[in-house]
């Protein structure tokens, strides 16, 4: 969040907004006031889950920064990734997920939900020969986070928008090949997998997606985030997907 002289929410800065202004020559001793977006999008303390979820999803971002009673300042933010963590804490203590651990019910098995069932299917990819201006124009295009890194076809690296934001303050020019800042291995899963342990490898490797895989870690068949989850308000089963926030 980006405050004015008296300290009052004036704009937000994102990962988006820097990594624009790299692939738009904009110097980065700039001020961000040159490249923030304003109004910043928020919320009060007690707006439901569910409500500030709608927001994020109408407006295509990521946080909402909350603001005190007054709204004259900000006192938090919340996150796709704070709302599926919510999720899979409440998921571990669930009844159902408890009784699951000790069945071997093939009932139980189906009732899971899988990568595959939340997943934002095909994953675009770009050859590590590519400049990082091309790599930039991707992501914007497909409106990704990150992009898949090939090399004569096969899995090679991932150029995230951390990535580029590194490359911007290390001041790499936007010309340099996209082998030059990915980073490898890439992290994947199986289609097939359980989301409930998708999520907790994200969450203990700190990072904020997936690719995905039919059967063959070579064949990449879409991308699996954080965000997906928390869009689809996915729970480790079924039964909590449709009305998990509104319980919580």
């Amino acid at each position: 969040m980006v405050t004015d002289r008296n300290f009052q929410p004036a704009g937000v800065v994102s990962k988006t907004d820097i990594v624009s202004a790299y692939y738009a020559g904009i110097p980065i001793d700039s001020t961000v006031e040159t490249i923030m977006s304003a109004p910043p999008i928020c919320c009060a303390p007690e707006d439901s889950l569910d409500h500030v979820l709608r927001i994020m999803r109408e407006k295509g971002i990521h946080r909402v920064y909350v603001l005190d009673r007054d709204q004259s300042a900000g006192t938090g933010v919340i996150s796709y990734s704070d709302i599926v963590g919510l999720l899979y804490r409440c998921c571990r203590k669930c009844e159902r997920n408890l009784k699951r651990k000790t069945s071997s019910d093939e009932a139980d098995s189906a009732d899971l939900v899988r990568v595959r069932d939340v997943m934002t299917p095909s994953a675009r990819t770009v050859e590590e020969y590519v400049t990082l201006h091309e790599v930039i124009e991707a992501l914007f295009l497909h409106r990704f986070g990150a992009i898949l890194i090939t090399w004569l076809g096969h899995p090679a690296g991932v150029v995230s928008k951390t990535d580029l934001i590194l490359a911007y303050r290390h001041g790499m020019p936007a010309t340099a090949m996209a082998r030059s800042i990915m980073r490898c291995p890439v992290r994947s899963c199986d289609e097939n997998d359980e989301l409930a342990q998708a999520i907790r490898q994200m969450i203990f490797w700190d990072i904020k997606r997936f690719f995905v895989y039919k059967g063959n870690p070579d064949e990449i068949v879409g991308v699996i985030s954080l965000t997906d989850a928390a869009q689809a308000r996915s729970g480790s089963c079924r039964a909590c997907m449709p009305s998990r926030i509104e319980v919580l």
